[in-house]
């Protein structure tokens, strides 16, 4: 069996890849490389090209006709990227998928794992969010995202395909086996920010102690991206029953459940390192909020999945992804 990875040499697309290389599933990679990296693809079934090219959407299939589902990770993803260019990013999210989603329905492909994003939700006061939460979109990507989802459950009500759409939080770490990770030397996630300080020697800044959060830091809900990768796995294996005629498609939110605070990550982080990080206490910066994180099972009913790995185990991984990027990566 096969499953088509679009953007599967990106940093989610091509982790997902090794995970259906674990579990005896040949992922099959269609990625443009406007992020991804040729690196991710060596040694796996991979055609460069765009989702949209639906020429090589038809050859993909004829060479191979055990594709069973499409995982769809191909996405421009940076948030402020999308306010400065909001043509782009629906041009490259929504446009682009929907051409996408007429390719696999030609190919008679009805089974479709959406890459979706937390970031569809406010969050903004520390609560917890669920599948139901209302939507509050914030930035040119969030709506990409929320229209592709919109889109694609009107598509599915239809008759001509079904979709899961996994809303994920933050994802953090690396393949164990050190197989890929994320690209960037310098990630602007709050991890990213602490290992960067760590190897400077600088003070880390909590930015913000007031926030209506367990210890007055901001809150976000990191999530091992390998256990995200096995979520997909699940997915895969459980789409028929998950998804029927009556329930065409649905969203699951993909996250820990319970959320990490600022103190919290720092803490994590100084367990794992061997010289303890400082840290230092300012203000907000403009635009921060104190986040959120996942409070619903549904992941759990549905996929009968869970994670399995700790933020100390998402931190030591991130860690040691650093000296094998910087030899893999050459940029």
């Amino acid at each position: 069996m096969s499953v088509l990875i679009a953007g599967g040499a990106g940093y989610i697309g091509s982790t997902v890849a090794s995970a259906c290389l674990d579990a005896g599933v040949t992922p099959v990679i269609v990625d443009n490389l406007v992020s991804g990296r040729r690196e991710f693809t060596e040694g796996r079934v991979f055609y460069e090209g765009d989702i949209a090219d639906g020429a090589l959407v038809d050859r993909i299939f004829s060479e191979h006709p055990d594709i069973r589902a499409v995982v769809h990770c191909a996405a421009l993803i940076v948030v402020p990227e999308s306010v400065t260019d909001p043509i782009g990013y629906y041009e490259a999210n929504v446009a682009k998928s929907l051409a996408f989603v007429g390719h696999l329905h030609r190919n008679s492909c009805d089974r479709l794992i959406f890459s979706s994003s937390a970031s569809i939700y406010r969050a903004e006061d520390g609560s917890a969010v669920t599948e139901d939460t209302p939507l509050a979109l914030q930035s040119p990507y969030a709506r990409t995202k929320a229209v592709c989802e919109e889109m694609f459950a009107d598509i599915a009500a239809s008759g001509k395909m079904r979709v899961l759409s996994l809303r994920y939080f933050n994802p953090v770490g690396s393949d164990p086996l050190l197989r890929t990770g994320l690209q960037m030397k310098r990630p602007s996630h709050a991890l990213g920010k602490l290992i960067q300080a760590h190897q400077e020697g600088t003070p880390f800044p909590v930015t913000g102690v007031n926030y209506p959060t367990r210890d007055g830091t901001g809150i976000r809900d990191y999530v091992h991206v390998w256990d995200l990768a096995t979520a997909h796995i699940a997915a895969i294996d459980g789409f028929d029953s998950i998804l029927t005629e009556s329930m065409p498609s649905t969203a699951i939110n993909l996250g820990t459940g319970s959320g990490t605070t600022v103190r919290e990550l720092c803490t994590a982080f100084n367990n794992v390192v061997s010289t303890p990080l400082e840290t230092v206490d300012t203000d907000p910066r403009p635009g921060d909020v104190a986040g959120g994180y996942t409070a619903s099972n549904r992941a759990t009913t549905l996929l009968g999945w869970t994670p399995k790995l700790s933020l100390e185990e998402s931190i030591r991984s991130a860690l040691d992804w650093i000296p094998v990027r910087d030899t893999l990566l050459k940029d």
